[in-house]
């Protein structure tokens, strides 16, 4: 009886694949079409999972600086983090520092005048290094203004967002013809969640900043700088217990940083003008 080999089957994608795989792609496409790219390193759990997907999609190897626009004002846990994975992750780490908080728009409110030091930080590393096309790693599902966003997101020479003028981006035909003068902004994670941040996280085993987990009561959900960044009280001290408490929660993610509570334009106006 001749042989019958047992036809291929490939295995069904499951979300988290899927939400991989679209990343990785967009990856792929932007190294493919845009000169000089770099990606920003926030220290987050975001920008982590980012690194991760950069990794996958280069086998192993990121193959454009990462860098982090330091404010000088993080936790002590996130710079150890930061250093010991730049090496272990051996990546083309760049540090990048920021204007002092006087020469921010003084019409801003307090916290967001402190978060735009990152704005006037990226905006020299972008004329110093002339990069084009930066990776970023927002999410839609964030924040209000960041759900206005475009995968691949052109800004002006200065690094401002015409949020009301954006390309359309339709069965995931992207944009990435730019008029010369064009910085992009290119976001892989815009359609993944803080749950799907969380269950890769846990699937893939990626390293997190301990800040994120319990302790004494009390976590941080989302990361900035020390003083404008508040815990929330939590007993969440594994990744399975951060996913239980997501999913039994409406507070909103960004609920301990002090620039949400501020003037509701703020963050908008942060934005238009390059904020991250």
């Amino acid at each position: 009886m001749p042989y019958c080999a047992e036809p291929f089957r490939m295995k069904p994608m499951n979300h988290l694949d899927q939400l991989e795989s679209q990343s990785v792609y967009i990856f792929r496409e932007a190294f493919a079409t845009i000169d000089r790219l770099a990606m920003l390193w926030s220290l987050g759990k975001d920008s982590n999972v980012m690194i991760w997907l950069a990794r996958k999609a280069f086998f192993g190897h990121v193959p454009f600086p990462v860098m982090h626009i330091d404010t000088g004002r993080k936790f002590r846990e996130m710079y150890e983090f930061r250093d010991r994975y730049a090496a272990e992750w051996n990546l083309n780490f760049l540090r990048e520092e920021c204007p002092s908080y006087e020469s921010t728009d003084p019409t801003l409110p307090p916290a967001a005048r402190s978060a735009a030091r990152k704005t006037g930080g990226l905006k020299a590393a972008l004329q110093k290094h002339g990069f084009k096309g930066i990776f970023a790693g927002i999410r839609r599902d964030e924040e209000g203004t960041r759900a206005k966003e475009r995968y691949f997101s052109p800004r002006g020479e200065n690094g401002a967002w015409q949020f009301r003028d954006q390309p359309p981006e339709l069965w995931d035909q992207f944009n990435t013809d730019f008029p010369d003068g064009t910085h992009v902004r290119i976001h892989p994670l815009l359609h993944w969640s803080e749950l799907d941040i969380w269950r890769y996280t846990q699937r893939e085993g990626i390293p997190t900043v301990p800040l994120y987990f319990a302790r004494d009561g009390k976590r941080y959900r989302s990361l900035g700088d020390q003083d404008i960044t508040n815990p929330i009280v939590s007993d969440a001290v594994t990744i399975d217990a951060i996913i239980t408490e997501l999913e039994n929660t409406r507070a909103p993610e960004r609920a301990g940083r002090a620039m949400d509570h501020e003037a509701e334009d703020a963050f908008e106006r942060l934005r238009a003008d390059g904020y991250m």
